[in-house]
C-alpha cells in the first residue's frame, strides 16, 4: 500500500526531480528511473546500455551476480575460446584489440567486456535479483521488484528492457536412476578442466559445440571420454578455403540461395571431415543454416574433436535408457560402467519466472513470440535483447534498434517536459 501511495506521488516529482527516491523503512524502497531499465548485465545488457548512452539517455542495468558476464566469469570451461571470428562477436561501438587473435579466448573476451563496461561508464548495480516486472497500466509504468541482502527496492521506470539472454538456467534433463549413480554428475555450467578426471571414464551427454569441446578437454586431460549422441548433427569444420565457415556463409547468403549455400557446405564438410555418418554422428535432413533458420539449432564447428572419434579415442553412445550405480544403461540394452557424468545439455531463458506478461515472450520457452528481426519490441515500452538464436551478432543489432526507438521517445517526452516546465505552476500542479 505504502508502494501504491509513493506511485501516485511519482507523477508529480519526477517532473521536478528526476530521481526521486522513497524509503518505506530499512528493509524496502521505491526508485524513480528517468531512463530504462536494463535487467542483466551480459553482453546483451552491456551493448544496449552502450547504445543508448551514445544517444544522450541513461540507463540502470541491474545484474543478479557480483560481476559483469557472470556465465562468461563464472559458468564456462577453462579453455574455451568464441565460436566465431572476433569481428562477428564484437558489441556496437567498439572493435576488439588489433593483437587479438581471430579466436579470442574467455579470459580475452572478458577482458574486453570490461573495457567496454569502462569505456562506457556503464556501471550495473550488482548482486540484486529481479523478481518480478510488471507494468502498471494505470500509472503508464513499469514496476521492476528486486531484492539483495542490503532490502528490496522497488524500480519505476517508462521502458524495461529484458536482456537474461537465452543462457540464464542451467537444463538438467531428468535421468531415471540419477539418485542411484553415486559418481560425480555435473552440468557444463560448473565444468572448468578435464584435470581433475585425469584417468577416469566420463561420459558427455550432448553433441553440440560444448559437449564437443568438453570431450576434447578430457581427451586432453588423459581421461576416457564417451559422447551421448541422441539426435542428428550437422559438424563443420571452423574454416574451410583459407576462411572461417560462418564469415564464408555470410559472404556466399548475399548472392545466393540459403539451399545453394547449405549444399556447398556439406559438399565442402565432406571432403575434409569424410563421412560423419561412419562414426555415428549423421546429418539432419536439412542444411544447416536452413536448420539454424527454422529452430535455432547451431551447428558444430569442429576444432580437433571429430579427429579424436576418428581415433576411436572419444566413443559414441545411444541415448541413456537410465542410470545405476556408477555405470550407465543404454537404450541399446548395453550396459557401461562410468566415473562421472557431464550433462552438456544446454541453457534456457528465465523470462517467465520475472516477467510478468504473456503477449511478447512464450511462456513455454521464453524466448520473443515474434521471430528476428522482428522480435526486440513489445509493447508499454518493453524490449528484448539478446534472445535472437544468433549470438552476439544478433545482440548487436537489436541493440542498435532499442537504442534508435527509445531515443525517439526520449526526445519527444523532453520536450513534452520542457513545455510544461514553461507553463504557470497553476496549470503544472493539474497535469
Amino acid at each position: 500500500m505504502m508502494a501504491d501511495n509513493y506511485l501516485r506521488e511519482i507523477e508529480g516529482k519526477a517532473a521536478h526531480d528526476p530521481y526521486c527516491s522513497v524509503d518505506f523503512g530499512v528493509s524496502k524502497r521505491c526508485v524513480w528511473v528517468p531512463g530504462p531499465v536494463i535487467v542483466g548485465a551480459g553482453p546483451s545488457g552491456l551493448a544496449a546500455a552502450a547504445c543508448l548512452k551514445a544517444k544522450g539517455v541513461p540507463s540502470l542495468l541491474i545484474e543478479r551476480s557480483s560481476c559483469i558476464a557472470s556465465l562468461w566469469q563464472l559458468k564456462t570451461y577453462d579453455r574455451l575460446k568464441l565460436h566465431l571470428p572476433k569481428q562477428f562477436c564484437e558489441l556496437p561501438l567498439m572493435s576488439f584489440p588489433a593483437d587479438f587473435p581471430t579466436y579470442p579466448t574467455k579470459q580475452q573476451f572478458i577482458l574486453y567486456l570490461e573495457s567496454y563496461a569502462k569505456r562506457f561508464e556503464i556501471r550495473p548495480v550488482f548482486d540484486r535479483a529481479v523478481t518480478s516486472a510488471e507494468f502498471d497500466k494505470k500509472l503508464g509504468f513499469w514496476r521492476v521488484r528486486t531484492t539483495a541482502a542490503a532490502g528490496e527496492v522497488e524500480y519505476v521506470c517508462r521502458w524495461l528492457i529484458a536482456a537474461t539472454g537465452e543462457n540464464a538456467e542451467s537444463v538438467v534433463p531428468e535421468i531415471e536412476g540419477a539418485e542411484e549413480f553415486g559418481g560425480d554428475m555435473v552440468h557444463t555450467s560448473e565444468y572448468r578442466s578435464g584435470s581433475v578426471y585425469k584417468g577416469k571414464k566420463v561420459l558427455v551427454v550432448g553433441c553440440g559445440n560444448s559437449g564437443m569441446e568438453v570431450c576434447l578437454d578430457l581427451c586432453n586431460h588423459s581421461s576416457n571420454p564417451s559422447l551421448v549422441v541422441r539426435d542428428t548433427v550437422h559438424i563443420l569444420p571452423r574454416d574451410m578455403l583459407g576462411r572461417s565457415t560462418f564469415g564464408l556463409s555470410m559472404w556466399l547468403l548475399k548472392w545466393l540461395p540459403v539451399r545453394i549455400v547449405d549444399r556447398f557446405l556439406l559438399v565442402v564438410s565432406r571432403v575434409i571431415l569424410g563421412d560423419t555418418g561412419r562414426f555415428g554422428l549423421d546429418r539432419p535432413d536439412i542444411g544447416p543454416l536452413q536448420l539454424k533458420s527454422l529452430s535455432g539449432k547451431t551447428p558444430v564447428l569442429d576444432v580437433g574433436t571429430l579427429d579424436k572419434i576418428k581415433s576411436g579415442d572419444i566413443k559414441i553412445r545411444p541415448s541413456i535408457e537410465r542410470l545405476r550405480h556408477q555405470s550407465v544403461e543404454f537404450v541399446d540394452g548395453s550396459i557401461e560402467n562410468f566415473d562421472a557424468i557431464v550433462l552438456a545439455t544446454g541453457y534456457k531463458s528465465n523470462v517467465p519466472c520475472w516477467l510478468k506478461e504473456n503477449e511478447m515472450f512464450s511462456e513455454k520457452d521464453g524466448l520473443p513470440r515474434r521471430p528476428f528481426p522482428n522480435g526486440w519490441k513489445g509493447q508499454y515500452g518493453l524490449y528484448a535483447v539478446g534472445f535472437t538464436k544468433r549470438g552476439l551478432l544478433g545482440a548487436s543489432i537489436d541493440s542498435k534498434n532499442i537504442a534508435d526507438d527509445i531515443e525517439r521517445c526520449w526526445i519527444e517526452e523532453a520536450k513534452h517536459l520542457s513545455t510544461i516546465s514553461n507553463w504557470p505552476y497553476s496549470i503544472q500542479k493539474h497535469i
